[in-house]
């Protein structure tokens, strides 16, 4: 299987702007001073192995949308933000016109986690199957309503592929295809739900959208329990700790600090961090994320947490 993300930033789509662009070349013109370069491949390669992530790539700015790809027609996907595009016109490539069966596991209805839903191209595709799963009462109502007039063109019962609204039930495991999943209920302004997804003796837990109040033992107890040695877990890491117990508190989302709390509790495997901060910089992110190997070093009693920092295109094979 590969988890493969398609969007990882959180609130609202970001895009690199051209003093981001010249910061990054006046970066690597600084690195390379006094060197010269024979050939294009010569100056790959430097880039490829001297130049810090932050300098020769970018972490993105499409909101959520996580592949779960078990190969086949068939597909599984965690949310639809803006990365739902660039997911549907991969979908589009691979299946070359076979019929392809889409099942969605939404975490909420906030616009950022349905906004790429309306330019999802399979979605008018005659023939595709879409199965949009989730715990909401008013999972099929936010979907219809942001395509409503006159807010889209594009009327909801216009798209060619057909439909299904499936609710799920907090706690309760399913089998949906080729994997089990189970919901988990999250602290949230309107209520969001995690995802711990099994398949082939692997387990991924999806978490975004949670605010952890680690000073109540039960409910970290609960999410150490859902998060129980996982190979993975996709965390909310929106907030520095400091902003997400002062100023941003109760704004429902996490910090890269508890995610390795809750990770050393439960035993999981790998934290990736999820759900940026539209306004942080490629080189804020990583420092943060060097913080975060550095803190789960610094309070490691057990086996290794490996930490990574999810990207707009970033893989991970299990």
């Amino acid at each position: 299987m590969i988890v493969r993300f398609w969007g990882t930033r959180g609130s609202i789509p970001v895009a690199l702007t051209s003093d981001d662009i010249r910061d990054k070349i006046v970066q690597a013109l600084l690195k390379a001073s006094g060197r010269s370069f024979a050939s294009s491949e010569e100056a790959s390669a430097f880039a490829r192995d001297e130049l810090g992530f932050a300098v020769k790539n970018t972490y993105g700015g499409h909101t959520p949308c996580v592949e779960l790809d078990l190969g086949g027609d068939e597909y599984y996907v965690c949310d639809m933000g803006s990365g739902a595009r660039p997911f549907g016109a991969h979908l589009l490539a691979r299946q070359q016109g076979r019929p392809a069966t889409v099942n969605i596991f939404v975490s909420h209805v906030h616009w950022d986690h349905i906004m790429g839903f309306p330019f999802f191209g399979p979605a008018y595709v005659p023939g595709t199957r879409i199965r949009i799963h989730g715990c909401h009462d008013v999972l099929e109502h936010a979907f219809r309503l942001q395509q409503a007039p006159p807010c889209f063109p594009v009327e909801f019962d216009q798209m060619a592929a057909s439909m299904e609204f499936i609710q799920l039930t907090p706690g309760k495991t399913q089998v949906v295809g080729g994997l089990s999943v189970t919901p988990g209920l999250q602290l949230h302004s309107g209520d969001s739900y995690g995802y711990r997804f099994n398949v082939n003796g692997k387990s991924i837990v999806y978490s975004t959208d949670s605010e952890h109040k680690l000073e109540n033992s039960d409910e970290a107890k609960r999410f150490a329990d859902f998060f129980r040695e996982a190979d993975m877990v996709i965390f909310d890491a929106m907030y520095a700790l400091a902003d997400a117990i002062s100023v941003k508190a109760d704004w429902g989302h996490s910090s890269n600090i508890v995610g390795v709390e809750l990770c050393q509790m439960a035993l999981a495997k790998h934290l990736v961090l999820f759900h940026h901060e539209p306004a942080n910089s490629d080189a804020t992110l990583e420092r943060l994320l060097n913080e975060t190997r550095r803190f789960e070093e610094l309070t490691r009693e057990g086996p290794m947490l490996k930490v990574s920092s999810s990207f707009d295109g970033m893989e991970i094979e299990l």
